[in-house]
């Protein structure tokens, strides 16, 4: 027995002494092949693709259609949500891919190629009637449950096979749009080439209003007036800022403006029907428990001469609680601001990429 252990003991050293001893492979390994930028030849521009759409027409594209653009936005600062804006000498369209962290994929400035075959061509925001217009057209997948007429392209290796990667550009620089050069409530990407483009509008005077869309339970019907609250220029009468002062509105920020009792008149409904209660009579202990705490994206705004142009935040965003300085609340100082120009049921709209596009007329940043 003594000499069996002695041999495996022995046997256990050696193997031990042997791993102790053996050489470590010090070799590189290849570093991965650097993908290659593509070139394609576009077969159309933004502008011509987009005069394909035909109002309240979605069509998925069957024909063989290639377009580029460099990409104009980042979703880094949250402002920008599982999609990005691409522009060419004729316009801007947005790209729904259904991906976070874009901006890891397509920086600002990188030129893509987008075949176009298979994919859905709609839009957003249209609204029928005197006081409604056109929307934004945009680039996806058709939407299964036809409440969009684009939705996101949700897999990675169908994205893959639509977007591809050319060169890396410099970052876009923005057009600065005068205000006979905005558009008009019936014009899109194919009429006015400014619109889904970066763009800078300067001199922006705060007009004293603002928009918030609110839902008592998200999970509900979403187009119900009933699980509506709409704080627009009717709704409470009176104040049409509705003591919103900042750019959008976090979970906890909404959650400090509700239990303010700021918007305790506001109406439970939307347009001109209402339900015959105010968010005041939900108020319960305090804590308003029937009415859902979100972020909110928010409208303030702004005119530019005698145009009204309405900056859309989200209140996802990095900057949505920014409180918007006192000087440009109370109109004693105007603004410049970035961002990419959008259309909603026929009103101008501009989205920004993050806090750094906000500056006062003489270019001093608003914020740090």
């Amino acid at each position: 027995m003594k000499k069996i252990l002695f041999f495996l003991g022995a046997a256990l050293l050696a193997l031990v002494s042997c791993q102790e001893w053996e050489p470590v492979y010090t070799f590189k390994y290849e570093d991965p092949a650097v993908a290659q930028p593509v070139t394609m030849a576009p077969t159309h521009t933004i502008k011509e693709l987009a005069a394909m759409y035909k109002t309240e027409k979605p069509q998925v594209i069957t024909r063989n259609i290639v377009i580029s653009g460099q990409v104009s936005t980042t979703d880094q600062p949250g402002n920008f949500y599982k999609s990005l804006y691409i522009q060419d000498e004729t316009g801007g369209i947005e790209l729904k891919l259904g991906r976070n962290a874009l901006y890891n994929l397509y920086p600002e400035g990188q030129w893509i190629y987008v075949r176009c075959a298979g994919l859905s061509l709609g839009m957003y925001g249209y609204k029928t009637g005197n006081y409604g217009g056109q929307g934004m057209i945009q680039l996806g997948y058709a939407d299964p449950s036809g409440a969009y007429e684009t939705s996101y392209i949700e897999s990675p290796l169908i994205i893959d096979s639509h977007v591809l990667k050319g060169q890396m550009g410099s970052p876009v620089t923005p057009d600065v749009i005068t205000e006979a050069q905005l558009p008009h409530k019936n014009d899109t990407q194919a009429t006015n080439s400014f619109i889904g483009r970066l763009v800078t509008f300067k001199g922006l005077k705060y007009a004293g209003e603002n928009f918030c869309l609110l839902y008592l339970d998200s999970a509900k019907d979403k187009t119900a007036y009933t699980n509506n609250v709409f704080l627009s220029d009717t709704n409470p009468e009176g104040d049409k800022t509705h003591g919103i002062t900042t750019w959008g509105m976090s979970k906890p920020k909404m959650t400090e403006y509700l239990t303010s009792g700021l918007w305790d008149k506001a109406k439970i409904g939307r347009g001109t029907v209402f339900t015959g209660q105010t968010l005041g009579d939900l108020r319960g202990d305090g804590s308003y428990p029937e009415v859902e705490k979100a972020a909110y994206a928010i409208s303030q705004y702004f005119t530019m001469g005698k145009t009204e142009v309405q900056i859309r935040t989200s209140g996802f965003s990095k900057f949505g609680d920014y409180e918007i300085p006192a000087d440009v609340l109370n109109g004693s100082r105007a603004i410049n601001v970035t961002g990419i120009l959008t259309m909603y049921q026929g009103s101008i709209q501009v989205t920004v990429n993050s806090q750094k596009d906000f500056t006062y007329e003489d270019g001093t940043p608003l914020y740090k």
